[in-house]
């Protein structure tokens, strides 16, 4: 077998990582441009992040984008790794089935369809729109992402730690915080991580739920960019873009940690 990639493989390759990763690189480059055309390169500055910090509006989309994220992560994380040790603990209980689907649901399932019968339901309920629905919403969507991290993380648990510990006399509830939880922590960890993302660069379903006076970041550039691309908006976008990146780089790290760690079992 012939051992390395082919020119034609190499140049697939190159190609499809310039298709995914060029424009980001431009926006980038362009968010340290000196001339006030987005189009025109004019030198290095960063005179558009010094405009940045004087947008009020942009900076209150910020901080309602992070605290909408954290909010919504925090309450996924929670929910998601409840259900995945329902999933992998409790074996073929009545209505697993339908219950796998509920929670994998969001995951093949468009983002307009979800955002469209959320609204529906929250108009059904007279629910006034806002921060809390538009966080409501981003844990629905991004809670089956933390089952699947951390219900993987379970398929490989060795259950017999958790057996030795309430042989030794550790109640059930101690023996998930002081075993099973350090065990799995880097899945949960994670899984909020990759939650916290998700709902930070969301558009569709936060267009959907939210209300007057909610506003996120992505909704603020979306609304500005219709009107024309700012040097502004390419300073935010790399900062959103270093975020995200981030984020998703130390979810890949926690989630593959976790296989080494030891355990002192409590003592009696």
């Amino acid at each position: 077998m012939r051992r390395g990639l082919s020119a034609f493989n190499m140049t697939s390759l190159a190609l499809g990582l310039a298709f995914l990763y060029l424009p980001i690189a431009i926006l980038v480059i362009y968010s340290f441009n000196a001339s006030r055309l987005v189009t025109v390169w004019g030198g290095w500055s960063l005179r558009w992040y010094a405009a940045l910090i004087e947008d009020r509006a942009m900076l209150d989309a910020v901080a309602a984008s992070f605290a909408v994220a954290a909010a919504s992560a925090a309450a996924a994380t929670v929910l998601g790794t409840m259900a995945a040790l329902a999933l992998a603990r409790l074996g073929r209980f009545h209505g697993r089935l339908a219950f796998s689907a509920m929670i994998y649901a969001p995951l093949v399932m468009p983002e307009v369809i979800t955002g469209l019968s959320l609204l529906l339901m929250f108009v059904a309920a007279d629910i006034d729109r806002g921060f809390l629905t538009i966080i409501a919403a981003h844990t629905t969507l991004t809670m089956c992402f933390v089952t699947v991290v951390v219900q993987a993380r379970l398929a490989g648990f060795d259950r017999s730690l958790e057996e030795a510990a309430m042989d030794l006399g550790c109640p059930p509830g101690r023996t998930f915080l002081t075993v099973t939880l350090p065990l799995i922590a880097p899945a949960v960890a994670a899984g909020f991580l990759l939650a916290f993302s998700l709902s930070l660069d969301d558009l569709v379903i936060a267009s959907f739920t939210t209300g007057p006076g909610a506003t996120t970041l992505p909704m603020r550039i979306y609304s500005e960019v219709r009107l024309g691309v700012k040097p502004e908006i390419n300073a935010i976008c790399t900062l959103l873009v270093a975020v995200v990146a981030v984020a998703i780089f130390g979810a890949a790290w926690l989630s593959r940690r976790g296989g080494g760690e030891t355990v002192v079992l409590p003592a009696k």
